[in-house]
């Protein structure tokens, strides 16, 4: 069966996710169990997602989720907006959510490490090249 659409093609924040994300070398977009996933020959980012509290769904409709290194990752986890999703949290992958006051700089920062990450050494070189 497959995932409802879960997020809206409009959405300004996806908007400047996309442009962030779509900028680095290689990358396109899919969509991957109902979300925007941004990936090279692997995926490095999604919009949205979700963890489980409770036994509920809580969703993180306006947030990216990336793969940092693992020093980021520490002092990631110290910040209020950071989570663990559901699914690929135990694989380090970490949710940021985004709202009005997002440090963009931040955003494609995060992007960018989680890229290098997955990204193949060629496009990461092209990435160095620019």
């Amino acid at each position: 069966m497959a995932h409802p659409k879960m997020f809206a093609d409009d959405d300004p924040v996806l908007g400047r996710v996309r442009e962030l994300a779509r900028a680095l070398p290689d990358a396109d977009e899919k969509v991957s169990h109902g979300r925007p996933a941004f990936f090279t020959k692997k995926v490095f980012a999604y919009y949205g997602g979700s963890i489980r509290t409770d036994g509920e769904w809580v969703p993180h409709d306006r947030a990216i989720i990336v793969l940092p290194d693992e020093d980021d990752r520490r002092a990631l986890m110290e910040d209020p907006r950071v989570w663990v999703p559901a699914y690929l949290g135990p694989s380090g992958w970490l949710g940021v959510d985004l709202d009005d006051d997002t440090d963009w700089t931040e955003v494609a920062e995060l992007l960018d490490a989680s890229y290098r990450r997955t990204a193949p050494k060629r496009s990461i070189a092209r990435l160095d090249e620019i």
